[in-house]
């Protein structure tokens, strides 16, 4: 029994039935192939549609919108790139189980690999512990998060950039790059890379939040000039 995974229990208040699948929540394939054990991919299939469901649920009761902003809405806060976001919130990647070579290369911080990740919890809870419960995940993680942008208007720039990239199944990723001045007047600079080596796009904001959205901006600048 992983003490690490253990914490991650505690961390949610969650009692598990079977730990089991917990564990397996937290197993990328390559470590299950390494070690002859099954992987989080069919927790990572339940998962998703729990989390489809939920977020529906939510928006559903707190946005007075027609069908369609609904559905763009959900898209957004279930997208790889939130997902992502939701994993990196309470550092999902130290929990992973992986193989020698993903360990090597960096998994714990690739943002397809948390995504998936993420979805295999939910579902591990879900199994386990059903519906209700895996609330204990989303009034902690992802609703607060979805709660911040619900009234935003159309600017947000990361999503639409999201979207543009999906279609070629690239991933997105944006780092914090410099913090200056005091604390009262931080100014941030945050750029975006593409399939975590091309550098797309910088931005600066008085937040992170800002100083990201500026950076997608930037890329969708530059990528409707070279079309």
């Amino acid at each position: 029994m992983s003490k690490e995974i253990l914490e991650l229990e505690k961390f949610f208040n969650l009692k598990f039935n079977d730990f089991s699948l917990l564990e397996r929540a937290m197993m990328h394939s390559s470590y299950a192939n390494e070690n002859n054990v099954r992987s989080n991919e069919r927790l990572e299939f339940i998962g998703d549609a729990v989390l489809d469901l939920a977020v529906a649920k939510y928006l559903f009761d707190n946005i007075k919108e027609a069908e369609g902003v609904l559905t763009k809405k959900r898209a957004q806060e279930v997208c790889e790139q939130s997902l992502y976001e939701y994993a990196k919130s309470f550092d999902l990647g130290s929990y992973l189980l992986l193989g020698k070579g993903e360990e090597m290369s960096g998994g714990r911080e690739k943002p397809a690999l948390l995504a998936d990740a993420f979805e295999a919890l939910l579902g591990a809870i879900y199994v386990d512990k059903g519906y209700q419960e895996t609330y204990k995940v989303l009034n902690k993680i992802v609703f607060p998060m979805i709660k911040q942008n619900l009234f935003e208007e159309d600017n947000d720039y990361k999503s639409k950039l999201q979207e543009l990239v999906q279609s070629d199944k690239r991933t997105l990723e944006y780092r914090i790059i410099s913090e200056t001045g005091p604390a009262h007047e931080k100014v941030f600079t945050a750029r975006v890379y593409m399939d975590d080596v091309i550098i797309m796009g910088e931005g600066v904001g008085k937040s992170k939040k800002e100083a990201e959205q500026n950076a997608a901006s930037a890329t969708l600048d530059k990528l409707a000039k070279n079309k």
